[in-house]
């Protein structure tokens, strides 16, 4: 079965960085495009960045473009978020996400911005 598991959240002072990952199995990994979504409290889910399947192509929401990177290892099944310049306004919790026919979700990590 799929499963995407992330890693890396914590707290950050404002203007830090820190390194999301997220290992999926349970289907062929650079067959599908993933993607990062976050959930601040109160507030809907909401799509942070996108990669193709092979990496050529990303995409990111306004808001963190020019800070956030993602990327991703096909040989390790892994996607990452790189998040610089952190603001208090990116804590959310992180979810890993991909479609194949449905949409499946990793258990999210906590990301506090916070002095």
């Amino acid at each position: 079965q799929v499963q995407l598991v992330e890693s890396g959240g914590g707290l950050v002072q404002p203007g830090g960085s820190l390194r999301l990952s997220c290992v999926a199995s349970g289907f062929t990994f650079r067959g599908y495009g993933m993607s990062w979504y976050r959930q601040a409290p109160g507030k809907e889910r909401e799509l942070v960045a996108a990669i193709t399947s092979v990496g050529g192509v990303t995409n990111y929401a306004d808001s963190v473009k020019g800070r956030f990177t993602i990327s991703r290892d096909n040989t390790w099944n892994t996607v990452y978020l790189q998040m610089n310049s952190l603001k208090p306004e990116d804590t959310a919790v992180y979810y890993c996400n991909v479609r194949i026919l449905q949409n499946y979700w990793g258990q999210g990590t906590q990301v506090t911005v916070s002095s």
